[in-house]
């Protein structure tokens, strides 16, 4: 008998709002990128602009294309162009990769610490975590003492991190300046490399091929314009989220000791990463119970007091400047986040203004803890969705705070995406062997 198969208009037609919601996608990044080329303050937004607005451009006449042209090829070069991976590898070479390594080049010319953001080849933290660096290497402290400075204190004088963020500034302390120093090329392999070890723990290419990757979930956390751009003028939150989520990973595969130390050295680098710590923490205990939850504490506990308490008692005054009161707006100077979302607009209405963004952060922050302990996460892609939750209230809500920050729940809603595939997955092969298992042996053979 012939084998019958669908009608290529018909598998095309199932694909067809897929394609229509990517174009409206790269088409929407290729105008930001575009509005970022012309209209930002930056040199470097403006280079990375200029190279977005290209990658994403051929990624919309890429679905453009492929929602006229109804054709399905099968096989050959043509069937590998069509695919919807396509115009993420030209994102991710022309949009992010080429942006970046212009501007690591461009740095060299030796204008970081001019007051002049039209020649800044990277932000301010970047030059900021690399001094920190070197400040440790000198006098044992990553920070520097702002009350015994012989001038006003300006921003950049401040790193408003932890003592690990210092460790992706080492290279550069170390080896000096160079195009493979700049400690950029280091927050994206940190990012790449933990990725790649969660996908690993997920499954991926164990039991999963990476074809099965959703590419939504690749469009959210990568060649979204909040990481692209991330990954070419600065990196350390692109950083961060690879940790958080090779630590969710960790836990969601029972291995809270591990979670705990990568949490221990994301929380030491940055606060932003407290309620992932909170989640996650809160995921260990609905899949393990007290027991394991205690010595997840433990070891979180443990960790941050050997990456904090050296640091804080070589210089005491210093940390608490750096590190407590200046991004929580007390410091010697205010922080110059001010990045137009919803708790910035209301709070500049006045004290009355501040006090409602107060309290409406407040019960945003009561409301996720109750669904939080209402239904805790006892999978990966749960606590993903919660720690992407919360951070967004917090970012949204927040008196002062930046636009770029949204990169965390985008991203975290992507890799949410992706977890929920792989957990599926993996769910379905368990049945099938549990059946197999339980079958007679005849039927076995």
């Amino acid at each position: 008998m012939q084998r019958v198969t669908a009608p290529a208009f018909t598998q095309r037609s199932v694909q067809r709002p897929a394609l229509a919601i990517d174009g409206g996608f790269y088409l929407g990044c290729a105008v930001f990128a575009a509005l970022t080329a012309v209209l930002s303050e930056f040199y470097g937004f403006r280079v990375w602009g200029n190279f977005a607005t290209v990658a994403y451009g051929i990624a919309a006449l890429h679905a453009g294309w492929l929602l006229i042209d109804t054709r399905m090829p099968t096989s050959g070069w043509v069937a590998r162009l069509r695919s919807r991976w396509t115009p993420l590898a030209v994102i991710a070479a022309a949009g992010m990769i080429a942006p970046l390594i212009t501007l690591v080049i461009k740095r060299l010319t030796g204008v970081d610490w001019l007051i002049t953001p039209m020649s800044w080849a990277a932000q301010p933290e970047v030059w900021v975590i690399e001094r920190s660096a070197s400040l440790l290497l000198e006098t044992g402290s990553p920070y520097t003492d702002i009350a015994a400075l012989d001038r006003a204190p300006v921003v950049n004088d401040y790193t408003p991190y932890g003592p690990s963020m210092t460790v992706f500034g080492l290279p550069r302390a170390l080896l000096g300046d160079s195009a493979i120093t700049d400690v950029r090329l280091v927050f994206a392999l940190t990012a790449v490399l933990t990725v790649l070890g969660a996908l690993w723990l997920l499954g991926w290419p164990k039991r999963l091929a990476f074809s099965t990757i959703p590419v939504r979930a690749a469009q959210l956390a990568v060649a979204c314009p909040l990481t692209a751009l991330t990954w070419a003028v600065a990196g350390p939150d692109l950083a961060i989220l690879g940790l958080i989520v090779l630590a969710t990973a960790l836990a969601a595969r029972d291995r809270p000791g591990w979670a705990a130390a990568v949490l221990a050295v994301v929380l030491s680098a940055k606060l932003t990463a407290l309620p992932a710590v909170v989640v996650i923490a809160v995921l260990v205990c609905a899949r393990l119970g007290v027991r394991a939850l205690g010595t997840f504490c433990a070891v979180h506990l443990a960790g941050c007091a050997l990456l904090n308490v050296p640091v804080y008692l070589a210089a005491p005054r210093a940390f608490a400047e750096h590190v407590v009161l200046f991004p929580a707006g007390l410091g010697m100077i205010n922080s110059p986040a001010a990045s137009p979302l919803p708790g910035y607009l209301i709070a500049n209405t006045g004290h009355t203004g501040r006090m409602i963004a107060l309290g409406m952060l407040g019960v945003a922050a009561v409301a996720i803890t109750g669904w939080l302990l209402a239904r805790p996460p006892r999978l990966g892609s749960d606590a993903l969705l919660r720690i992407a939750v919360g951070l967004a209230a917090a970012i949204l809500l927040t008196p002062a705070t930046r636009w770029g920050y949204l990169v965390y729940p985008v991203a975290l809603l992507g890799a949410a995406l992706c977890f929920s595939v792989a957990e599926r997955n993996n769910l379905a092969n368990a049945h099938v062997h549990t059946a197999r298992g339980n079958a007679p042996a005849r039927e076995r053979n």
